[in-house]
């Protein structure tokens, strides 16, 4: 709600720059969308690398209750 209030605030002050951005924003978004999948796995990689590494920890913990 609040891009869409910002962009009617772009439309009245500048509506030109208002329409490019209506127009060009899917473009944007299907360039950057690798980047997010791109994201996505590193982060994943991340989780299981620390999964990993924490296991032995947890089950000496979970063996001292």
């Amino acid at each position: 709600m609040l891009k869409f209030l910002l962009w009617l605030i772009l439309f009245v002050l500048c509506w030109p720059l208002a329409l490019a951005a209506l127009v060009l924003y899917p473009f944007v978004w299907l360039l950057l969308l690798p980047f997010r999948l791109l994201g996505i796995a590193v982060e994943s990689v991340f989780a299981f690398l620390r999964a990993v590494f924490l296991l032995p920890a947890r089950m000496l913990g979970m063996r001292a209750h």
